[in-house]
C-alpha cells in the first residue's frame, strides 16, 4: 500500500496534495464564525498578505514533516483493517497534537515577525480548529494512502 509519503514524493504528488490542503485551510477558515471567527479570519488574512503564494509555499514545505507525523496513525489503521478516515477521525486530539507540534517548532523558529505574532495570538484556539478540519484531511490523506 501507498503511503502519504509516497505520494509526496515527486513534485506533481506534493503539489497536488498541497492544493488540496490550501484549499481545506480555506474553507475552514471561511467557514468560522463569530469573534473566534473574526480573530482567525484577520490573523489568516495577515499571514496570507506577507507575499504571493506564501501560504501554499508553507505548506508544501510541511507537507513531509505533516505526511511522517500522521503516517504511524495511518499504519495503526492498517494494522488494525480499518478504514484510515475513520481511524483519523476517532483520534483526531492526537492527529491535531501531532500537526501543531510542526507548526509550534516552526514558529517558535521563524524570523518573521507577522508570522510569530499571528501565530501566537491564534495559537491557544488552534487544536480545536484543527480537529474540526480532521474529518476532511482524512479524506486527503485516505485518498493519497492507497
Amino acid at each position: 500500500m501507498a503511503s502519504l509519503r509516497d505520494a509526496i514524493v515527486d513534485d506533481s504528488g506534493r503539489k497536488a496534495v498541497a492544493v488540496e490542503c490550501v484549499a481545506l485551510i480555506e474553507r475552514e477558515v471561511d467557514q468560522k464564525g463569530g469573534l473566534t471567527g473574526m480573530a482567525l479570519k484577520t490573523g489568516y488574512k495577515a499571514v496570507k498578505g506577507i507575499k504571493p503564494g506564501f501560504i501554499d509555499k508553507v505548506v508544501y514545505d510541511l507537507l513531509p514533516e505533516f505526511a511522517e507525523a500522521v503516517e504511524p496513525i495511518v499504519a495503526e489503521a492498517r494494522a488494525r483493517n480499518v478504514p484510515v478516515e475513520s481511524h483519523l477521525d476517532s483520534n483526531a486530539s492526537r492527529v491535531a497534537d501531532a500537526l501543531l507540534a510542526i507548526t509550534d517548532r516552526k514558529a517558535e523558529r521563524s524570523t518573521n515577525s507577522v508570522v510569530k505574532s499571528a501565530y501566537g495570538k491564534l495559537r491557544g484556539m488552534a487544536k480545536s480548529n484543527v480537529e474540526t478540519s480532521i474529518p476532511a484531511l482524512a479524506k486527503i490523506v485516505a485518498s493519497y494512502s492507497r
